[in-house]
């Protein structure tokens, strides 16, 4: 039971909603030949009931055929499948023919005429709306239930109905393909939203990165290149200086040496403002990222004014790893962020559902470089960090920081309920 349960969380949004609109069609199908086939086999006999059968079984498997091939033909992995639909076209139009005629000219009966009559609607029902999958225009998608139907009051006409008889036959058929027909025009246009919605994303994602990128290097080249060029004609006129024989090269050689370090300590100043983050920046961007992506996020708590900068840049590093863990493991629906701060300590936990059982040992495993990172980054501030299952499908991250101590002024000593208080601001 394990397996097909995991077969189906490893799939992305886009493709869940692919299968289920690909195994709904496929149903119709089923639905045929169960409504249609194997109801007409004990009033038919079992001769002509046999043939009948067979003929819904073969329109049920070029109906499968067909929604296989239609819905790769939408997301652009096969050419349409216009003789395909064609063929299926006539195959729907030969066995309501020869329903009719089985009605007409077959064994008497009540239960022969409404089996013949069950097969000429059921197909001329569900044929157009599977042919549906394979037209891009809905109007003409639309259209082939109207002619099918209009061919159905045709032959129901030319096989001896009444005028009315035949007239009800064919609004039957007119509602039945042109709601099935209407299914399929909807599916098809909510999955090819939910995949440009997904493509959307990754775009947003990978300009989001590739600006970030862009902004380092103009911040990197403005820093350096100033530099970097006046180090080159120092440079260069020590090595005039220095051939002919003056003193003053060794000086233009200290100044290139200060200039050497300036620049590294300004680089590692960039670095620094990278890596160094705003704790309450970070919640705010981790809230927007997974409400982008979904997902309902609740953020719990803010920064207190005062929060050492080591805390909130720690902190902030939590903030972004746990987002990236909850975007890239499992299928998430819920994910909540809770800062608490007392005076001796602050603790940020975030929790987050739909996990995949076999990403919950990759994502809380000592191994993981990430969470590793982490743990050091903590370690050198004396927090602690603590990631694992918090039930079914749950998985919580807690990172703890205690705080400095703030001496109290002297002479004063600080009350019980001054000690036994706690801050923990929520929004």
């Amino acid at each position: 039971m394990r397996g097909p349960g995991r077969w189906w969380r490893r799939k992305t949004t886009p493709e869940k909603v692919e299968t289920y609109t690909r195994w709904s069609f496929h149903l119709f199908g089923v639905m045929e030949f169960l409504s249609a086939g194997v109801t007409s086999f004990a009033p038919l006999g079992p001769r002509l009931g046999g043939w009948v059968l067979l003929m819904v079984g073969v329109h049920a498997v070029m109906c499968f055929a067909t929604v296989s091939r239609a819905l790769d033909w939408t997301r652009g992995r096969r050419p349409q499948p216009v003789g395909l639909l064609c063929t299926l076209a006539a195959v729907t139009a030969a066995i309501s023919a020869a329903a009719l005629g089985i009605a007409e000219h077959g064994p008497g009966g009540e239960g022969v005429d409404a089996a013949a009559g069950g097969v000429f609607g059921v197909v001329l029902i569900f044929g157009p709306g599977i042919i549906a999958l394979g037209v891009r225009n809905r109007r003409r998608a639309f259209g082939i239930a109207g002619g099918f139907a209009a061919g159905a009051w045709a032959v129901a006409f030319a096989f001896g109905a009444s005028p009315f008889a035949a007239l009800v036959t064919a609004l039957i058929v007119l509602l039945g393909g042109t709601f099935i027909a209407f299914v399929a025009v909807f599916s098809v246009w909510l999955l090819n939203a939910v995949y440009e919605l997904d493509e959307a994303r990754e775009t947003r994602a990978r300009l989001a990165v590739a600006e970030e990128r862009l902004r380092f290097g103009r911040d990197l080249h403005d820093v350096m290149g100033r530099n970097l060029a006046v180090i080159a004609l120092k440079s260069e006129l020590a090595v005039q200086l220095a051939q002919r024989g003056r003193p003053e090269a060794v000086a233009q050689m200290v100044e290139v040496q200060r200039l050497a370090h300036e620049s590294q300590r300004e680089v590692r100043e960039v670095v620094r403002g990278y890596r160094e983050v705003d704790l309450g920046a970070e919640l705010a961007g981790a809230q927007g990222v997974l409400t982008a992506a979904g997902i309902d996020c609740t953020v719990t708590g803010r920064v207190p004014a005062g929060l050492p900068a080591g805390v909130q840049s720690a902190l902030g590093w939590v903030v972004r790893e746990a987002a990236t863990n909850v975007l890239r493991h499992g299928d998430p629906r819920r994910c909540g962020i809770r800062l608490r701060v007392s005076e001796e300590r602050v603790v940020l936990s975030v929790e987050n559902d739909g996990v995949l059982p076999e990403a919950e040992a990759g994502v809380s495993g000592s191994s993981g470089s990430g969470l590793a990172g982490l743990r050091e980054r903590l370690a050198e501030i004396d927090g602690t960090l603590e990631a694992g299952p918090a039930g079914k499908g749950t998985f919580r991250l807690t990172a703890e920081i205690p705080l400095p101590s703030v001496p109290a002024p002297s002479g004063l000593v600080p009350s019980a309920a001054a000690v036994r208080s706690v801050s923990e601001v929520t929004p």
